[in-house]
């Protein structure tokens, strides 16, 4: 089995990108700035208390005056209690902040890839587009929500950190500063391999769930050749690598905490050294002692978080650039300038000299001109890749043509806007699609404002009140993840209900009969009649019984019409039908000539 292959984790640092990303905190400046000025407040705060600290020690207790240290203790206590305050506060300003970004980036993506062409998701499995909408844009989390605060809060902390205990005592401070190169370099260069370690776990945890998903799905075809023991030895193999993996990154994790912790304790060291000989010499006071080993402890923090931001900008530059990357993509199929609402289709389409291809420079179709008269129903028939579900994908407008038209009522679908031409086609497919929700609201999909009175009817025309009401929960019964619960006759039906309750003026049938056994046939041909009643139908079957009632016949080879006329016609023609009919049916159709 193939590996699926990891995207980037990490991208090169982009300005022009990051200055996008961070528009979509315009909408909340306001937030922000709340955010920013409750980081900036709490971080004073904590600032403020060593240095009240001191003025306890040498202004209170060394004095005796009881009365400054009843104030001074009040002011010490008041000033953690408004840190409590404002951490939560700045907790609920950031958290309310990084969703709400969130929300907006992922609703802007949902929708717009909803307006993107067919070719899009023809092009992309549907994993890697579900990825890109949930697990990439919650990676940017961190950095939408706190990365943008903690930088401008962490920036302020140290420089004022610095600023406090260079105006306290400048020789002191360059002297408790001399380990802060040894802990910028640990914290540069020993978590740039920790980062490495953990995206090496990602890329290793990606290929157990890669393995763990092909396994899973094509669980049938596993046991069918009895791949088993094959499987469980390739696991075996990915999930040692993955164990392997893992324990190397907690080595070299485990080993920044105690090595950031012995140069912290080196700088104290130096700091308890030079202090306590400064204050037994009457250089510096009890209080500045407390306060600058307080303020030493409070140092590391900021430096340690600025250093790792840094690799999740870089994180977060791969996941913009994948979500910007879908944002980029237009749709090939949109309005025109000057586009119209369609109004009411009477229902003749023409194909003028279209040529179509998925690939520009392989077409499919090839200078294809019919015409389908109101009313009529045009069957498609030909071998598999002829270009059938090419001509039905360009007259519901999923895809335009190279060259030629595809015209109803005289004018150009390009005319038109793309909704107003989607919402009088109907489109049945072999596979028919429910969605998870009652059968109710699956017949009402292309209809919600639709009653429950018009529903049933629907229903009742197609045969689907037949086998409903044996359900226990009639048309509320909950139908599974893509129509589990029911059968495929069954879903098939509810397909035909859901098409004759949206009133299509154009109606394609793309094998929508293919599936279905025979006993379900004979209800799938009466609901038909009732379907096809009064609308341009495009039909695409191989079932004889499908095609036979066609008013006329397309039959398609290679992108081009090679016979077209009535089943009985072209059966006496003896030509590219006649030799399909007899490859299917393994019926002499030329000696009986008898439809039935």
């Amino acid at each position: 089995m193939s590996m699926q292959a990891e995207e980037a984790f990490e991208k090169p640092f982009d300005r022009a990108q990051t200055l996008r990303l961070l528009a979509f905190l315009g909408p909340y400046r306001r937030l922000l700035r709340r955010a920013v000025l409750l980081m900036i407040t709490g971080s004073a705060l904590n600032l403020a208390g060593p240095y009240v600290m001191m003025l306890i020690l040498d202004d209170a207790i060394a004095t005796a005056d009881h009365r400054k240290l009843a104030w001074l203790s009040v002011l010490f206590l008041a000033i953690h209690l408004s840190s409590f305050v404002t951490e939560r506060s700045r907790i609920r300003a950031t958290s309310r902040l990084g969703q709400s970004v969130l929300y907006d980036m992922r609703q802007t993506v949902y929708n717009h890839i909803q307006g993107l062409s067919l070719r899009f998701y023809d092009s992309r499995p549907a994993g890697k587009i579900m990825v890109r909408v949930t697990n990439d844009i919650d990676s940017l989390n961190d950095l939408l929500s706190n990365g943008v605060v903690n930088l401008l809060t962490d920036v302020f902390t140290l420089g004022g950190i610095i600023g406090i205990m260079l105006t306290m005592h400048t020789r002191l401070a360059l002297l408790s500063f001399c380990t802060v190169p040894v802990l910028v370099l640990l914290s540069t260069k020993l978590r740039r391999k920790i980062h490495s370690a953990w995206r090496e776990v990602r890329r290793r945890i990606a290929n157990i769930n890669a393995n763990l998903q092909e396994t899973i799905s094509g669980v049938r075809v596993v046991q069918a050749f009895t791949r088993e023991d094959i499987n469980l030895a390739q696991f075996a193999a990915i999930n040692a690598d993955n164990r392997d993996t893992w324990m190397k990154a907690v080595v070299v994790n485990g080993s920044f905490g105690p090595l950031v912790e012995v140069t912290g304790a080196l700088g104290t060291a130096a700091l308890y050294w030079f202090g306590a000989r400064m204050l037994i010499g009457g250089e510096i006071t009890l209080g500045t002692l407390v306060a600058f080993t307080s303020y030493m402890g409070r140092f590391w923090g900021p430096i340690s978080s600025l250093s790792n931001f840094y690799n999740s900008l870089l994180a977060a530059m791969a996941s913009a650039e994948r979500v910007f990357e879908f944002l980029d993509t237009q749709p090939e199929v949109k309005d025109l300038v000057g586009a119209v609402d369609a109004g009411t289709f009477q229902g003749q389409v023409e194909f003028k000299n279209l040529t179509f291809g998925y690939y520009p420079e392989r077409p499919v179709l090839h200078h294809l001109t019919f015409e389908a008269r109101p009313g009529e129903t045009v069957a498609l028939v030909g071998p598999t890749g002829a270009g059938k579900s090419s001509i039905a994908s360009l007259i519901s407008r999923f895809y335009d043509p190279q060259l030629g038209c595809v015209t109803v009522d005289g004018r150009d679908l390009r005319e038109f806007t793309v909704s107003s031409v989607r919402k009088q086609i109907g489109v049945v497919l072999q596979e028919s699609f429910l969605f998870s929700g009652t059968i109710a609201e699956n017949i009402k999909y292309g209809r919600m404002d639709a009653t429950d009175a018009e529903m049933v009817a629907a229903a009742k025309a197609v045969h689907v009140d037949e086998f409903v009401r044996t359900f226990p929960d009639g048309y509320h019964t909950q139908v599974k993840e893509r129509g589990g619960g029911v059968s495929v006759g069954q879903r098939q039906l509810i397909a035909f209900a859901r098409a004759l309750l949206a009133d299509p003026r154009i109606l394609i049938l793309d094998e929508a009969t293919a599936s279905i056994d025979t006993r379900t046939e004979v209800l799938v041909q009466e609901a038909l009649k009732s379907l096809l009643k009064g609308r341009t139908s495009f039909v695409i079957a191989h079932r004889l019984s499908t095609i036979r009632e066609a008013d006329r016949i397309l039959v398609i080879d290679r992108g081009r019409i090679v016979e077209e006329g009535t089943h009985q016609d072209l059966l006496a023609r003896r030509g590219t039908y006649y030799d399909l009919i007899r490859a299917q049916f393994g019926l002499d159709m030329a000696e009986t000539m008898d439809p039935s």
